[in-house]
């Protein structure tokens, strides 16, 4: 029987000398969702205040996707050089490079600085507030891998840290923190805690065996009741951001298709199925990409 893994070592990856490859694989090129997932509530952010003109939002939503792809990365890194002991235990994180050797600590050491520098560019491309947040957001990648260790909530950890472009972007269109921002902030932890939920459904067998703890876990015997809450009020912080910064009805009537692109992954959830969650978690880049659009419409009078 075939191992179960979300790695994929083959596309563009492929055709990569072996030693780029390991790195392109340490940095997860081969998988973009993830780089997705945090660009997304980014662009959420630049999207959501009124009065910030087309070529600004414009500009930023780029610097924050090269953003979102070196900080991503970087976070890979971390995660990698953390869990390496863990991921040679796991059938789907075996083949990751510093698990199966491909790559020391030393190379990933390297190449982490070098993703921070590009980072540390684009941050200071950025209003001087997103400076502050910056320092706040590297605090969050460094202690995300440890709070599986530590708490059955790593995927709320996860979402405060993959959330974290919702104020960012906020913050790099008007040059501060409202409750509006705030409750984008909100409606992106909710959302990330519960597609990374679904995310840790493919590892609870093998999480168990090496005692690593994961909301997956803790809720396995209610998956599509605690899913489905934490999307329910992830829309409903959405809707009060979207309130408080006075879109358009336009924004109403568009929050039906978010709505329903979530209600169907609750649906389709089965935790046995373990691609059938790949696909499911994977589904949230159209989820995010039509918040994105419920937010543009909002910024329309008709």
């Amino acid at each position: 029987m075939a191992i179960h893994t979300d790695i994929a070592a083959h596309g563009w990856v492929a055709l990569l000398p072996p030693g780029l490859r390991a790195y392109a694989l340490l940095a997860r090129l081969d998988r973009p969702i993830g780089t997705w997932l945090l660009f997304l509530p980014g662009l959420w952010g630049i999207l959501l205040p009124e009065g910030v003109p087309a070529s600004a939002r414009l500009r930023l939503a780029l610097l924050f996707a090269l953003g979102s792809l070196v900080m991503r990365s970087a976070g890979c890194v971390v995660n990698d050089m953390w869990d390496r002991d863990i991921d040679r235990k796991v059938a789907r994180t075996a083949g990751r490079p510093l698990a199966s050797g491909a790559l020391g600590l030393t190379e990933a050491a390297i190449f982490l600085a070098l993703l921070l520098l590009c980072g540390l560019g684009v941050l200071l491309s950025l209003r001087p507030l997103c400076w502050a947040l910056g320092v706040g957001s590297l605090l969050l990648v460094a202690l995300y891998p440890l709070a599986k260790r530590v708490t059955w909530w790593p995927q709320l950890m996860m979402g405060f840290t993959f959330g974290f472009g919702a104020p960012m972007g906020y913050a790099a269109a008007v040059g501060r923190i409202d409750w509006a921002g705030a409750l984008l902030y909100a409606a992106a932890i909710l959302w990330d805690l519960g597609f990374d939920t679904i995310y840790g459904f493919q590892d609870m067998k093998d999480d168990a065996l090496v005692g690593v703890k994961s909301t997956s876990r803790l809720m396995a015997r209610r998956p599509r009741q605690f899913v489905g809450l934490t999307y329910a009020l992830a829309l409903a912080a959405l809707a009060a951001a979207g309130a408080l910064a006075g879109l358009s009805w336009l924004f109403w009537a568009a929050l039906l298709l978010p709505g329903w692109l979530l209600a169907r992954q609750v649906v389709l959830l089965d935790i046995d199925d373990a691609p059938g969650c790949l696909l499911l978690f994977r589904a949230n880049r159209e989820v995010g990409l039509a918040v994105a659009l419920v937010l543009l419409l909002g910024q329309i009078r008709p």
